[in-house]
């Protein structure tokens, strides 16, 4: 065993064991061998590489030397970008979504996909009235509603407004007949939605809510119009939107490919709940890797699906998100290089001391850190860095175009069998 696993084994929260097994069994697969010790030295580079950048030694620094500097390069580039953005009040922008559509699309504008039909969304809505919209609206049936407040935003609102119970009964029974005809192609669309929402989430709505989120079979990324108050909220806003333009695709790909199995209403629901399986992995003459597509960290920290070799198709969605922010560079000249500067970043993490003497694991992983500064610091994220860690060594050994082929092969199934 070399300290390659050790290292890594404690990123991942995993024995080092776990580690040994699989790197053994990949070398067998694909003759390749030193794939571990690579990644940590890379590792090892870029946190030297970017630390030095932002003044610090990564071997004195401490944990909160180390977490302070790459948030002040994100309250930077946050600044920058909100500049750049003409800093955007989204209440003002529901009727035509200005820089903010206009430069996402430049940096990553998909083709058209394949999704619901319309009209086929409105029928589904008038077999179950989402009433609590149409009490708080006034409205007496789903027609006049969707006339006057529009199929996408009240789409977009069943999430919000209506009850769990209404929406998993919607999802159990509206989706279960769909075929191949219910769908079209057309483009993918960005809404943000009117300031009449904003009270209609307040209304039925508990907790507090992200205010982007989207409907892959629809098609729809939606912006809910909350004021950007926060460092760290246009950045956390407009990569999640770079995200979805990433996500809406691959899954619309997957809906195309699924829509002639006679089984496609089940496949479709199966990819909309981003189902995991959470059986052992089935024993295959070299190796089995798990493919998570969710972030399970949100729910269980200590999800044993987690601690088990799995690739994350949400870390290439992010991975690739990142490199059409890093694009920017080009646009806002001097002040570009902040943007590109978190590429290529999102495997990378390691341990500092803290003031206590204890030793922390800090993810230099973009999302990571905005997530943290958007929560002012209440918690430190992690848990994107270490998936993008396990693609990273999937990656190593297969190569990344390998990899999104197998996971669209396996991802009913939820197991690569190499």
């Amino acid at each position: 065993m070399s300290a390659a696993h050790e290292t890594l084994a404690r990123i991942l929260r995993i024995t080092p064991e776990v580690l040994l097994d699989l790197d053994a069994k990949m070398i067998k697969l694909t003759n390749k061998s030193g794939v571990l010790d690579k990644i940590v030295e890379e590792n090892s580079i870029l946190t030297s590489r970017t630390l030095d950048e932002l003044g610090l030694s990564k071997e004195k620094a401490t944990a909160e030397e180390v977490y302070g500097v790459l948030v002040d390069r994100l309250k930077h580039m946050d600044k920058d970008l909100y500049d750049f953005l003409d800093k955007p009040k989204l209440a003002d922008l529901s009727q035509a979504c200005g820089k903010i559509c206009d430069t996402a699309r430049l940096l990553n504008d998909p083709q058209k996909g394949f999704f619901l039909k319309k009209e086929k969304a409105l029928a589904m809505l008038e077999k179950f009235p989402p009433q609590n919209i149409l009490d708080y609206f006034g409205y007496k049936t789903v027609a006049e509603l969707v006339e006057k407040e529009g199929l996408s935003s009240v789409f977009c609102a069943l999430r919000f407004a209506q009850d769990e119970a209404w929406m998993h009964r919607f999802f159990d029974e509206a989706y279960d007949d769909l075929t191949i005809d219910d769908f079209e192609r057309r483009e993918v669309e960005i809404k943000i939605l009117e300031t009449k929402w904003l009270k209609v989430a307040e209304k039925f709505l508990k907790k507090k809510y992200h205010n982007l989120s989207h409907l892959k079979e629809l098609g729809v990324i939606f912006i809910i119009p909350l004021s950007i108050s926060t460092p760290g909220e246009t950045m956390r806003m407009f990569t999640l939107l770079l995200h979805y333009l990433n996500e809406v695709p691959f899954y619309s790909k997957l809906f195309y490919e699924f829509s002639t199995h006679p089984d496609f209403a089940t496949k479709l629901k199966s990819l909309l709940r981003g189902d995991v399986p959470d059986g052992t992995a089935p024993v295959s003459e070299n190796v089995t890797w798990r493919i998570v597509q969710r972030y399970l960290s949100k729910v269980d920290f200590s999800d044993f699906r987690l601690l088990e070799p799995h690739i994350n198709p949400e870390a290439e969605h992010w991975y690739k998100a990142t490199g059409d922010l890093a694009k920017l560079n080009a646009i806002i000249a001097d002040k570009g290089h902040l943007l590109g500067f978190w590429h290529g970043l999102d495997f990378v993490g390691d341990f500092f001391p803290n003031v206590q003497g204890e030793e922390k694991l800090i993810s230099f992983d973009l999302i990571d850190l905005v997530m943290s500064l958007v929560e002012k610091g209440e918690a430190k994220y992690l848990y994107h860095q270490q998936e993008a860690l396990w693609n990273k060594i999937f990656i190593e050994y297969l190569g990344r175009d390998k990899m999104d082929k197998l996971i669209e092969q396996n991802i009913i199934d939820g197991f690569i069998k190499l």
